[in-house]
């Protein structure tokens, strides 16, 4: 029998949510000019009907019930083993959709994205009606999630907010990405660093968690210090609960990518970037965010903590990368970029990885010398993007 029941889901969510049921309530960005982004572009925004997301919201809830008649016919008892898993994600009769409520169960973290790139755009009563119909139908979720802009966020009143965190929602993810304010204007991020501040300390005061992403290196080699002091300084303002680190790339699709050319902006160099890292680190004070460096474009996927206990931790690990000899710190590059290392200390545990690295390295060098060897490791990272 074919199964033919679908949902629909956006083309991204944060690393920390790789486990969560996706839920598509708008479609696209409703700004969609920062120069840094590669998603939403040439696709125009729209709400989607409230009566779009419940009937979803319904689809989700009759498949997960679909499953959980499988499992019992597999005489697993209702529960979401590998055997019923495996057999959803192997069976073609069963729709991606099956496939991503499947994967949810499994996982079993209760946890749901609300997609795309800011929902808190939708009415009020809109939203808050269709955050009380996901709880409602489908209990099994214990945290809702969503991003939204902070311009969106200082529009809404703070009895909103609070209305939207009763019916449901727990955590607004927040693109800060800089707190310097010729940066912002430069990246056309269509909101200022007071601005920022403001919609950061209205989501804590309603109720809700709030994650704020950073972007090292989007000051280039111009403004990178001011980039990395003026951010933190907007993190001191707001405390927000988690600080996550999310590196520029440059690839060929983004709008910055033309500045870059034209020589108009000049990236950092991972040794750069570590440096304006370093200072960013130092400069976060007088708060309690948890650090997360969670995605593979990080140089330093280990600096992460809760401040400010592991601050020092967190400077260490920066201090230990820019202390390692010219060679190191180049295998140690590549391994990341490559996928192989997630921290300088694996530079030690795998000497065969390390000997492998270091012949590919070799052979770069002999066929274009160092410019070879930077670029093949920007072709490793921008695959990430």
């Amino acid at each position: 029998m074919e199964r033919t029941l679908s949902f629909e889901q956006g083309p991204i969510r944060p690393p920390n949510e790789a486990q969560s049921l996706l839920l598509r309530f708008t479609q696209n960005c409703p700004w969609n000019q920062c120069l840094f982004c590669p998603v939403y572009k040439k696709r125009k925004f729209s709400l989607r009907t409230v009566e779009e997301i419940k009937q979803d919201i319904q689809t989700v809830r009759d498949i997960a019930d679909d499953i959980k008649a499988l499992s019992w016919r597999l005489g697993q008892s209702g529960k979401m083993t590998d055997q019923v898993l495996g057999r959803i994600l192997t069976d073609s009769a069963y729709t991606s959709s099956y496939r991503s409520v499947g994967l949810w169960l499994y996982y079993g973290t209760g946890a749901c994205f609300l997609q795309d790139a800011d929902n808190l755009i939708m009415k009020t009563d809109d939203l808050v009606e269709v955050l009380q119909f996901l709880r409602e139908k489908i209990p099994e979720i214990i945290r809702v999630t969503t991003y939204s802009r902070s311009r969106t966020i200082i529009r809404k009143s703070l009895e909103s907010l609070k209305r939207i965190r009763e019916a449901g929602l727990d955590r607004v993810h927040v693109g800060l990405e800089t707190g310097h304010d010729p940066l912002l204007k430069l990246m056309k991020k269509g909101v200022n660093s007071a601005q920022h501040i403001e919609a950061g300390r209205k989501v804590i005061e309603a109720g809700m968690e709030l994650s704020e992403y950073v972007m090292p290196g989007l000051g280039g080699q111009q403004l990178w210090k001011e980039h990395a002091v003026d951010t933190a300084k907007v993190l001191n303002s707001i405390d927000p609960h988690f600080i996550r680190i999310r590196s520029l790339r440059v690839p060929k699709r983004v709008p910055l990518y033309e500045k870059l050319i034209k020589g108009e902006f000049k990236v950092q160099t991972d040794d750069m970037l570590a440096e304006e890292l370093r200072v960013f680190i130092k400069n976060l004070e007088g708060i309690t965010s948890v650090v997360t460096s969670d995605h593979i474009m990080n140089l330093l996927e280990d600096v992460s903590g809760r401040l400010p206990e592991d601050k020092e931790k967190m400077l260490h690990v920066i201090r230990e990368y820019q202390e390692l000899p010219d060679d190191e710190r180049l295998i140690y590059r590549v391994g990341r970029r490559g996928g192989a290392y997630r921290s300088t200390e694996d530079l030690k545990r795998d000497p065969v990885t390390h000997e492998k690295i270091s012949n590919l390295i070799r052979e770069w060098q002999s066929k274009g010398g160092t410019e070879e060897v930077e670029r093949n490791i920007t072709q490793m990272v921008d695959q990430y993007v």
